[in-house]
């Protein structure tokens, strides 16, 4: 028995919708521009609404799974102070404004800037001092135990601008 075209666009679509999960976004993009063309098709012809409309409720479909996946894929591009140079400090570690994004993208966190007051102005056993001592002692261990020989060499790597930025 030979489909008419109604029964073949109900197919496909019902197939499509099941597959698009699956779909990577190029392909996904090729299936939107098909279905437009045969969109495209159905109205010079003057076909029937019923399939316009289920032709075009699977294009919306599709176009809004597109567009969710690419909102999905560069988060950073757009994102956060914390994520790009602005909110990064060039002597290592976060700025004000980087660790205000930070928290904003990250409710509940705790996180704040370097106690980068020299340890010699610092009252002994105060809330700062002993910040600052937890992590040079964590951060000296890392760099022991969790770079190589070249990273622990290097005075622009990240460890050593944070370790310096905290006067450890």
């Amino acid at each position: 028995m030979k489909k008419t075209y109604f029964e073949f666009v109900r197919e496909s679509t019902k197939s499509l919708f099941r597959k698009r999960e699956h779909m990577s976004t190029d392909q996904l993009q090729q299936q939107i521009d098909r279905l437009e063309k045969r969109l495209s098709e159905l109205n010079k012809e003057g076909g029937l609404s019923s399939k316009r409309s289920q032709l075009e409720s699977a294009i919306k479909v599709l176009k809004d799974e597109l567009k969710s996946r690419k909102e999905k894929e560069s988060p950073v591009s757009e994102g956060a102070a914390w994520t790009r140079k602005e909110g990064k400090n060039p002597e290592g570690g976060l700025n004000k404004k980087g660790v205000e994004s930070y928290r904003r993208e990250n409710p509940g966190s705790k996180l704040q800037t370097a106690v980068t007051t020299d340890p010699k102005k610092l009252k002994k056993g105060s809330k700062k001092a002993k910040r600052r001592l937890s992590f040079c002692r964590r951060m000296k261990g890392m760099k022991k135990k969790l770079t190589s020989a070249k990273t622990a060499r290097d005075p622009n790597s990240r460890i050593n601008k944070s370790l310096r930025k905290w006067n450890c």
